[in-house]
């Protein structure tokens, strides 16, 4: 930016004078002006003097900075607020028009002070070849308040075309910008200010056709456009400089009254023009020859019909249509409702073809796929808007009315059903804003199809036997009637059966059925059963009544009484079941009662089954056993037959039992019948025998076996178990049993063989538990004693003397084990001097049972003189032998390197030279 201070040539004088007292209009003041045609034409032929001395209203302008007014005056403080800067610029836009090519323009911006204080100011502007600015002589002087500094703009266009500049105003407060804009040339088209459409009938086109031209100084492209119930033809276009062009304007109101809206023109340069339109419309004298219509009773599949009659008075050509809906609102929301339905099921047929298509080949089909779809929602529309798939039909749909002339259409009945039909269709027509009602009314008439009779009484009938009866359905009406069954509703409405249940009954004839019954279920019989017609909403209904009675039996015996039942063992009593009905009875036994949880421990599963830890009762507070077997527990017995049965109890409750075998009979009820129940349960009193046992003297880790004898005085068997060991780091005994778990029959003894083995020497003790089944005392206690000690072994030698050995040599002896016990014995050896002269091998082993080693002693001596020492023999869990060892050697300790004897060869050598053999002599001695 620069600043500009352009003198004006010498001579030149400005004919451009701006107005006096011009209006200063503020934002919230201003309004976009509506542009006419009269308007734009009279602007647009202004020359730049014309247009500023008719601009009476000036604007703030846009601040583009705010200033430290401290680095420019002392004056620091302004009585204006920020948003009004200090000067005031008029014009608020500088536009140049009309000009010529290379001839120069100016304007005069003048800036007056709205301060209370003088103010300083200067216009720069950017580097432009097209604009300059021309400073006044004192323009480096303050302007006083309420005065103004008058710049002066020159314009240099060097073509006839749009430009478009700005002018920067700095005060001392603010920066602010003024725009500067030449019009170029222009189309301008002689467009009427406003057009009037004379009164029309409501719903009818009326049209006006203007002769437009380009009255303008350059090509016209041009855009329409209106809002209804206006329309405008063409909506685009272009024009020459001079010529003309016709332009039509329609008016299509849906509503009487009085209409108006803009139509918009605009310009390809931006300049929007607004043309008023309005219009008038009426209802005309249009109807129908009555408002309602009640067609005659109709059978359904045959057809009737009503004429009426459209009457037109007026003096136009008018066109009817029958719609649904009273009006255009209802059908636009009754056809968006049915589109959103569409989509939404368009949707999910898109997502399930993209799902079950995954070949890329086959996805090129997708927007055949997407247009079918398209096709389906244009069709069904039409299929709704029609009239012809409806009971009520209208022909024709729609049609022609001259003036001062009637049309006559059929409204057509053709019912689906028996029943009142009652429709209310719209005539819209040209003419009237509102669509005429008219009300239809009619009857179907369906088949009359009846009984022969409407109610029937069955009587006392058994359950679960067959009857069978006839009934007679005849046709009293004009036309065929189809008719089919109804399911029923009810369990006994299903024990019904109907042949034929469904057919066609010809007018005045009849159809036999055969009706056959069988029901399980008690009680009384009301059973209405209907028949579907078609056409025919109310069904033909017959009534069938009686009562259903049970079958008749009993039980062999008064009561089940088990007596006293021992814990765990199952007794059986056998009882029965015997029907004296005539018919088949589906029973079922239970026990009110007993336990709901697992089967009840038999003592045989007990003995056989040595995962079985428990011997008690068990934890009452979880689901009680299951102690009663029934059987069979369901079944049927035939007509006039019987059926045994067996109960067995397993009790696994120490108790008195006071219950009843239950029968329930298939539709006749639960618990029918009952049969008492006696049981008590007890625990046989078994004791031992000797509740010490001796085993004495025991070889450690050897079997010995013992019996227990286990005592059962009562007159019932007990179940006993021996219980496993518990578990032990290191114990000092170990028992068993081969056959730790039996039964002890009444007034017997039974003999439990019982395995042991001692672990440690020594006095041993170890209590062992018997557990009889179903017992809540402590199991009985057995103490086991023994005396564990380990392997016997004797030494074949209590010392051995080596005698005179040869020194520096190994000299072997044998010493004899023997193992006399039945468990073998492990040994170890050490000779109990350091550095000792003997070694034995091998120094450790075990000695099987009853079975004999030898080891071997071996004597390396070091010097003639007598040595000994003593062998250290170590039988684990057993004694300690020491057995003393003597030898004495004997020949010399020393030794050569090389043999001496028994002949020394010194080889060949030269006679009268010294010969040597070397050779070293040690000592091995101590």
């Amino acid at each position: 930016m620069r600043n500009s201070r352009e003198t004006m040539p010498a001579g030149f004088k400005s004919k451009v004078v701006a107005p006096r007292n011009p209006k200063l209009v503020k934002k919230q003041e201003e309004k976009l002006p509506k542009l006419i045609p009269s308007v734009y034409a009279r602007e647009m032929s202004q020359t730049t003097e014309e247009r500023l001395s008719k601009t009476n209203e000036m604007c703030l302008p846009r601040i583009l900075q705010l200033l430290d007014m401290s680095e420019t005056t002392h004056h620091k403080f302004s009585s204006l607020d920020l948003d009004q800067p200090i000067f005031q610029p008029y014009p608020s836009e500088i536009v140049f028009q009309n000009y010529s090519s290379f001839q120069t323009y100016t304007v005069p911006l003048e800036l007056r002070n709205s301060d209370k204080v003088p103010r300083l100011v200067k216009v720069t502007d950017e580097d432009s070849p097209y604009f300059k600015v021309s400073p006044p002589l004192d323009v480096s002087k303050k302007v006083a308040p309420g005065m103004s500094s008058t710049f002066t703009i020159l314009f240099t266009p060097h073509e006839n075309k749009d430009y478009i500049h700005r002018l920067i105003c700095v005060t001392e407060r603010e920066k602010f910008e003024v725009p500067i804009r030449a019009i170029g040339p222009r189309a301008v088209l002689d467009f009427p200010d406003t057009l009037h459409f004379n009164v029309c009938p409501v719903r009818c086109l009326s049209q006006k056709t203007l002769l437009v031209r380009n009255i303008g100084n350059c090509e016209a492209k041009f855009k329409l456009s209106t809002c209804r119930p206006f329309s405008v033809e063409p909506s685009v276009g272009t024009l020459s400089v001079g010529q003309s062009m016709q332009v039509t304007v329609g008016f299509l109101p849906k509503t009487t009254g009085d209409h108006s809206q803009n139509l918009l023109l605009h310009y390809h340069s931006g300049e929007n023009i607004q043309i008023s339109l309005f219009g008038e419309s009426s209802d005309i004298n249009i109807g129908l020859d009555r408002n309602s219509v009640m067609v005659d009773k109709t059978y359904i599949s045959l057809a009737n019909y009503q004429r009426l009659s459209i009457f037109n008075k007026s003096d136009s050509i008018v066109h009817y249509q029958w719609k649904n809906f009273a009006t255009d609102e209802e059908e636009e929301q009754d056809k968006l409702r049915f589109s959103s339905e569409h989509y939404q099921d368009e949707d999910k047929e898109m997502e399930q073809f993209l799902t079950e298509n995954t070949d890329p080949s086959l996805r090129a089909c997708l927007s055949l796929f997407s247009h079918t779809l398209q096709e389906r929602l244009v069709q069904t529309q039409q299929q709704l808007m029609s009239l012809d798939d409806q009971d009520i039909v209208v022909r024709p749909m729609q049609g022609e009315i001259w003036p001062n002339s009637s049309a006559e259409v059929n409204i057509i009945f053709k019912p689906q059903e028996a029943r009142l039909y009652q429709q209310t269709l719209y005539c819209e027509v040209t003419g009237r804003e509102s669509r005429l009602p008219l009300c239809i009314q009619g009857e179907g008439l369906g088949p009359k199809l009846q009984f022969s009779f409407d109610f029937i009484d069955m009587g006392n009938i058994v359950i679960g036997s067959k009857q069978s009866y006839k009934l007679f359905l005849s046709n009293k009406g004009l036309i065929k009637g189809v008719y089919k069954q109804m399911q029923p509703k009810t369990v006994l409405g299903l024990c019904f059966s109907f042949k034929p249940s469904e057919g066609i009954i010809q007018p005045g004839a009849c159809q036999s059925m055969a009706v056959h019954f069988s029901s399980e279920n008690l009680g009384v019989i009301s059973e209405q059963l209907q028949f579907s017609v078609v056409g025919n909403p109310e069904p033909v209904t017959v009534t069938f009544r009686g009562c259903l009675i049970g079958p008749t039996f009993h039980f062999s015996v008064p009561e089940l009484n088990f007596g006293e039942v021992s814990f765990g063992f199952p007794q059986m009593l056998t009882c029965r079941l015997s029907n004296t009905s005539v018919v088949a009875l589906t029973f079922a036994l239970r026990i009110p009662g007993d336990g709901m949880g697992p089967a009840s421990i038999t003592s045989s599963d007990q003995v056989s089954q040595l995962n079985k830890s428990e011997w008690g009762m068990g934890d009452t507070t979880e689901r009680r056993w299951r102690e009663f077997t029934i059987s069979p527990s369901t079944g049927i017995v035939r007509a006039m037959a019987d059926i045994d049965i067996q109960l067995t109890l397993c009790s696994n409750t120490v108790q008195a039992y006071d219950l009843s075998l239950v029968l329930d009979v298939h539709g006749v009820g639960e618990e029918v019948m009952a049969l008492p129940i006696k049981a008590r349960c007890i625990v046989p009193d078994v004791f031992l025998k000797n509740p010490d046992l001796e085993f004495r003297d025991c070889f450690l880790g050897h079997p010995y076996e013992q019996s227990i004898e286990l005592v059962n005085m009562s007159d019932l068997p007990a179940c006993f178990g021996l219980l496993p060991q518990p578990y032990e780091e290191e114990p000092v005994l170990l028992y068993s049993s081969p056959h730790g778990r039996g039964v002890i029959l009444p007034h017997c003894t039974e003999h439990i063989p019982l395995v042991f083995q001692a672990k440690t020497v020594g006095r041993l003790q170890q209590k062992a538990h018997i557990a009889i089944l179903g017992r809540q005392d402590p199991p009985l206690e057995l103490l086991l004693s023994c005396i564990g000690q380990g392997p016997s072994v004797s030494v074949s030698k209590a010392k051995l003397n080596f005698g005179c050995i040869p020194v520096l040599t190994d000299v072997t002896r044998t010493l004899q084990l023997s193992n006399s016990s039945p468990i073998p014995a492990r040994f170890f050896t050490q000779m109990v001097k350091n550095r000792s002269h003997w070694r034995v091998a091998p120094s450790e082993g075990v000695i099987l049972p009853n079975d004999s080693l030898e080891i071997k002693l071996i004597a390396h001596l070091n010097d003639t003189v007598p040595f000994q020492d003593e062998l250290e023999l170590e039988i684990q869990d057993s004694q300690i032998f020491n057995i003393p060892v003597l030898a004495k050697g004997k020949g010399t300790t020393i030794v050569t390197d090389r043999p001496l004897a028994p002949q020394l060869d010194l080889g060949t050598h030269f006679n009268s030279g010294p010969c040597q053999h070397s050779f070293r002599i040690t000592n091995q001695g101590r």
